[in-house]
């Protein structure tokens, strides 16, 4: 995990405020023990970018074109899936920031911080975190959205997936619109259950924004890094009762299902992840 943090973020955290400061030192000292993935063929990486604003932590989102196949109109974190040229992990992410935001490759103002717990999509897809910290907000201002990609850009509180109330400060979208259809304020949550993955219940979380509503695989990586950054759990129950909370459990009961003859379950079309916890192998990160 050395070249987890190839870059040393010590100076980066001089600039920041003492709790920013302190979320970044837990983020980069985080460790999973390892877990083989070298069975998973369908793997995937997204870029964590956060930068303080106000001597808070927020990071960078997008909204998916709606023309694309896949979740149009979602929130997501920028990143896709591993090309078989990209050394591991962290390659992956900032190359798919460079492609969908244009943020700069092999920039000086932005530090690699760790990797985060994998979690797998309602596709099958392994989905491998990385966490950056920028320390030079005028990066943001030359951001581009890929147009084919991505519908727009914008930013969170990371604190506010913990505790929704601290974004009624914020100029949130407008409740009963096509951002927020809800009937909650500011957070809505819904128990399904997951046939890809043998029925077993799962909890869908929808974080309202001041753009497209945070929620499925984005809202869980987000909840993991800032459940770690703040370490402190949601102010909300954060699972549905039965639900599988561990890597290791998720892996054996996709094996278990796939190698039944009825296992070709079609996915829901929603981005219905299922994280967590436990150890992970960073091939080549």
């Amino acid at each position: 995990m050395s070249n987890v943090t190839a870059v040393s973020t010590s100076s980066a955290l001089g600039l920041l405020s003492p709790k920013s400061r302190l979320c970044i030192e837990r983020l980069e000292s985080h460790r999973v023990e390892q877990v083989n993935l070298s069975n998973q063929s369908r793997l995937a990486a997204v870029l964590i970018l956060l930068y303080e604003k106000a001597g808070e932590l927020n990071v960078l989102l997008t909204t998916r074109s709606k023309s694309l196949r896949a979740h149009p109109g979602e929130t997501a974190l920028p990143g896709g899936k591993v090309d078989e040229n990209d050394a591991n992990a962290i390659e992956t992410a900032y190359r798919e920031a460079n492609e969908e935001v244009g943020l700069p490759r092999d920039c000086a103002d932005i530090r690699t911080v760790c990797i985060l717990r994998p979690f797998l999509s309602n596709r099958k897809v392994v989905v491998r975190p990385v966490v950056a910290l920028l320390t030079n907000l005028n990066v943001l201002d030359q951001l581009k959205a890929n147009e084919d990609e991505v519908e727009r850009i914008f930013d969170h509180p990371l604190e506010a997936l913990l505790d929704p109330g601290i974004m009624l400060k914020e100029n949130l979208a407008e409740k009963g619109s096509a951002d927020w259809p809800y009937a909650e304020d500011l957070h809505n949550t819904d128990d399904r259950i997951l046939a890809f993955l043998g029925n077993i219940s799962y909890r869908m979380h929808r974080f309202r924004s001041t753009a497209s509503p945070v929620k499925g695989l984005t809202a869980e990586i987000l909840m993991s890094a800032a459940e770690i950054a703040y370490e402190r759990h949601t102010q909300f129950e954060r699972y549905a009762p039965g639900q599988i909370v561990d890597f290791g459990g998720v892996l054996r009961v996709l094996e278990a299902v796939e190698s039944k003859p009825e296992a070709a379950v079609a996915a829901s079309g929603t981005s219905t992840p299922i994280g967590v916890v436990s150890s992970v192998e960073h091939p080549g990160a």
